[in-house]
């Protein structure tokens, strides 16, 4: 019997017209460690005209967390950030006791892909203050052919600048031709296997664009990831989160009276969640 559990991300729609893969929270799987939430955006090629275009909208009690691989995007926030994320850097934004922005395309007409990535907050860090940080530079290395980005956690002596308030894992692989390698895992940790572009295999399963697959903790002390050709691959992992988690529209709480008042300040102007400036999607 494999040790890996299959799950299949649900197409949808991201602010306008930007096709996804929603990977988490599924119904089988809720959380990846702290990891809540898991959309896969792209690679597509928008007409002229269009592209990704997200409304202002509200977050309480989670971390943004985007993994830029292909185009631009802008993040603006009512902290009154303005950034512009390019290929190989991550944006993290820490919503706390609640914050808003928006993305757009850095130009209409252009190719996107990423990975939109929400982690969970613990009790000690959910009611604190809003930040926003860009990380332009990412330690990367080789190993057996997959060449390796850490961003976030530490992995073969290689630690990321990107902050985290639990112990996390986030990793990268990238492969141009047929190549496999053994990769150490964390006992501790539950992971997630996702293929961000061509086919992978991971422990013998095959993997495609659509599924991912699952590892408990301690099923695995190593991982075996293979491709037969160009291949992106994106691996999570971190700890089971100990702490209740209740995941609504973009809050992430504990009960359903924190909910709703959060959406009643957002619904009623608050100065909890500041505003947006508006600008050009196109600004750099």
């Amino acid at each position: 019997m494999s040790a890996l559990q299959r799950l299949h991300s649900r197409e949808s729609i991201l602010g306008v017209d930007t096709p996804i893969r929603r990977a988490l929270p599924h119904r089988e799987r809720r959380m990846v460690g702290a990891w809540c939430f898991l959309d896969h955006a792209g690679p597509t090629q928008f007409p002229p005209g269009q592209g990704m275009h997200v409304g202002a909208h509200p977050h309480i009690g989670l971390q943004t967390f985007t993994w830029m691989i292909e185009g631009e995007v802008m993040h603006r926030d009512s902290l009154g950030n303005e950034q512009m994320i390019r290929p190989g850097q991550v944006n993290l934004m820490t919503a706390g006791r609640g914050i808003a922005h928006t993305e757009d395309s850095g130009a209409d007409g252009a190719a996107l892909h990423l990975a939109q990535l929400w982690i969970a907050l613990p009790e000690s860090a959910r009611h604190g203050e809003p930040a926003f940080a860009n990380y332009p530079e990412l330690p990367a290395l080789t190993r057996e052919g997959w060449q390796i980005t850490v961003l976030v956690g530490e992995a073969f002596g290689a630690r990321s600048p990107v902050p985290s308030h639990t112990p996390l894992l986030g990793l990268d692989l990238v492969a141009e031709e047929a190549t496999a390698a053994t990769l150490p895992l964390d006992a501790r940790f539950e992971y997630a296997f996702m293929v961000l572009r061509g086919e992978a295999t991971v422990q013998g399963e095959a993997l495609a664009p659509g599924d991912w697959l699952y590892a408990a903790p301690g099923s695995l002390q190593t991982v075996e990831v293979a491709c037969a050709g160009p291949t992106q691959l994106l691996m999570l992992g971190g700890p089971p989160f100990e702490e209740g988690v209740l995941l609504w529209w973009n809050f992430v709480a504990r009960t359903q009276a924190e909910i709703e008042a959060a959406l009643a300040d957002w619904q009623q102007g608050s100065p909890r969640f500041g505003a947006v400036r508006a600008g050009s999607p196109a600004a750099s």
